[in-house]
């Protein structure tokens, strides 16, 4: 049904690369939520009153604002979507994800209220009035929910839209809850304990805030720049060491500005006996193919390294391997050498993972300078300690 709604009602549908049908995909996310939702709020509200439970009630509550969070990714969505300003040259793509998080703290906010009206449940329980028909009712609407879950994770891969993906977490989240609020009203039926209906309520608005907290999570890891997908590194590893001459890659950064919004810079090596025109085609070339293969903007910065003296290889070698021993995780980039007969001057960037503190760095530095110089005691290394991002 999906796919006929998409060809109905979202132009050019197909090309997901394009940012106004990413932002159409958005909308039409949004507006489906809204009357699914605000559907689900009427039901289950009639359904919990009938039936004097506040686990219903509770399951009404959270569909009311699912419809706030519907309301949401439809605006963020267009936001999202308006060409780039003056002051915002990236464009405006991370909007999404600052909806995402607004929807986030409503989701949070709304369990915590559900909570203690199911705790107050408890201290003053109330028999719940059992009817199969509000049963059957309630049940048709899980099944509501499962086709927004679906959706909403088909329409969010399709675009790679992070407010899309969070909405179909919740979707799913409220498919368990419902089922365990229908379960236990049919248990106690026939089991004889008056709090069971609070208990349900407050389970319920645990799991409505734990969602909650979880795209919060994922969202301002985005915003706090966290490290591209392995994925995504390989595959452009891939098609940079494919370029004509590349010897190496390093100092890979990448930052996302929004879904379609990624800019990244690299360093690649190459020998330094090469045509300067040849490498600066052959870097053209490869930024034109990240771009059209993964949609990133990629500046590459060229790297001269000799491959052809034997003695700068022969070091080179020596110094991976006292690297290696020191730790594994460690790589090293940018290796220059000037020769003499009393001093032999190693110069590099020694790349570390970024989480390894400043103390240790300089205990590693000291030892990898010791054991070249065990090496060859003419050794003067200098090392420029780089982050691994």
């Amino acid at each position: 049904m999906i796919k006929f709604l998409l060809k109905t009602f979202v132009k050019d549908y197909e090309k997901t690369e394009d940012k106004e049908v990413r932002v159409r995909y958005g909308v039409l996310g949004g507006i489906l939520g809204i009357v699914c939702n605000l559907f689900l709020f009427a039901v289950k509200l009639f359904s919990g009153i009938f039936m004097n439970s506040i686990a219903i009630i509770s399951d009404s509550v959270n569909n009311l604002s699912d419809t706030g969070s519907s309301v949401v990714t439809l605006v963020g969505s267009k936001l999202s979507g308006m060409r780039p300003d003056r002051d915002h040259p990236f464009g405006h793509g991370r909007i999404e994800y600052i909806s995402s998080l607004i929807v986030s703290f409503v989701i949070m906010i709304v369990g915590f209220e559900l909570m203690k009206s199911s705790y107050g449940k408890i201290i003053n329980p109330e028999p719940v009035a059992f009817s199969l028909p509000i049963i059957i009712l309630l049940s048709l609407s899980v099944l509501v929910k499962v086709w927004m879950f679906s959706y909403n994770k088909y329409l969010g891969k399709k675009v790679n839209s992070s407010i899309l993906l969070a909405t179909s977490k919740d979707s799913l989240n409220d498919v368990f809850s419902t089922s365990a609020v229908i379960i236990t009203t049919i248990i106690g039926k026939f089991i004889n304990f008056p709090y069971l209906d609070g208990i349900v309520g407050i389970i319920v608005s645990i799991m409505v805030m734990y969602a909650g907290f979880g795209i919060a999570k994922e969202v301002v890891d985005v915003l706090l720049g966290k490290s591209p997908e392995k994925e995504t590194v390989e595959k452009l590893l891939s098609i940079l060491l494919s370029g004509e001459g590349i010897v190496g890659v390093h100092d890979l950064i990448v930052h996302d500005y929004g879904p379609g919004r990624v800019l990244a810079s690299v360093h690649v090596e190459v020998p330094d006996d090469v045509d300067i025109v040849q490498a600066h085609e052959t870097i053209d070339l490869l930024e034109k193919r990240v771009y059209e293969e993964m949609q990133i903007e990629l500046v590459i910065h060229l790297d001269p390294i000799s491959l052809n003296d034997e003695r700068v290889n022969h070091f080179r070698e020596i110094t991976s391997k006292v690297i290696a021993e020191v730790n594994p995780e460690f790589s090293f980039h940018d290796f220059r050498m000037t020769d003499g007969d009393e001093n032999i001057n190693l110069i590099f960037d020694l790349a570390v993972p970024i989480e390894i503190p400043p103390h240790k760095r300089e205990e590693a530095v000291s030892m990898i300078k010791e054991k070249l110089r065990e090496h060859d005691s003419r050794c003067n290394t200098v090392i420029c300690v780089d982050d691994l991002y």
